[in-house]
Parts: structure tokens; sequence; C-alpha cells
């Protein structure tokens, strides 16, 4: 069976969306499903129809995270190399263009939030980085060009 790696701030995340899932918006969507059905006519009821989508979409996101839960691959922080890049460790680099820094954390997909500073090891920037070393130059093809990073830290 795949592992998924997830960070445990990611791993505690997935677990309080399944929790929200399965104790408050499956319950809700229920008795929407329940108030559509009162109004009569199904066929032309779109409150029922839409309510039932999203129990479509409820159910098969609580299977989701059940899934990733099981098989999740727990990284700790503290026990990664620091002379490489892998998952879950934090990075400095340095746009080679512009001379800003930035530090960015490489999560799996659940978990990315470049707002947050966290990328996906799945994201152009993430897979140029994996198994780099500092000091090394890197060229990544993103949505607005192309970019030249240098690793300047692993934090």
């Amino acid at each position: 069976m795949e592992r998924v790696p997830v960070t445990k701030e990611g791993y505690e995340m997935l677990k309080k969306e399944l929790e929200q899932l399965k104790r408050v918006e499956r319950p809700e969507n229920i008795k929407a499903i329940e108030e559509a059905r009162a109004h009569g006519d199904l066929s032309e009821n779109a409150e029922f129809t839409a309510a039932k989508d999203r129990q479509g979409f409820i159910e098969g996101r609580i299977g989701e995270l059940e899934f990733k839960l099981g098989n999740a691959d727990i990284i700790e922080a503290d026990n990664l190399p620091k002379d490489r890049v892998v998952f879950g460790c934090r990075v400095l680099l340095e746009n080679l263009d512009t001379g800003e820094e930035v530090t960015y954390q490489l999560v799996g997909t659940d978990e990315s939030d470049i707002s947050q500073g966290r990328i996906s090891i799945t994201s152009p920037l993430g897979k140029a980085l994996l198994g780099k070393k500092p000091g090394a130059e890197l060229t990544v093809q993103v949505p607005g060009g192309k970019r030249a990073y240098e690793l300047v830290e692993i934090l």
C-alpha cells in the first residue's frame, strides 16, 4: 500500500478536517436533505438535488481523508538530515534575479499553502529542490516564466 508522507502539523490538520466533516457537515447536510424531501416532488426540487450533491462530496472527502490518515507516514522535522533537501525540511532560497530571499517548507499536496510558506513537493519548485545541497543553483519553470534560485541554507 502506498504511504502518504505528511508532516505532524499536516496530519493534525487532516484529522481536524475529517472530524469537522463527520461531526458537523454530514449531520447538517442530512438535515438539509430531510427538509428538502419534505417539500414534495423530488424530481423538480433543486434544494434536494444540491443537498444530495453535497452529500456525495462530503462522503467522498471523508473516504479520501480516511485513506490518507490510514496510510500516513508522519515525518518529524527534527529528525531530518540537514545536508540535502528532503520532504518536510525548511529552506532559505535567494532569487538570483531580484536578490529577494524566501523561506519555504516542503510538504505534501494537502498541506501546501504558499501564503504560509509551505510548498508541495509535487510543485515545480518543490521537485527542483528535492535532493539539492546548500549552494546549489536551480532554474524553475513557473507560470510566470523561468526563475533562478540559489539554495542558501537548509533550516
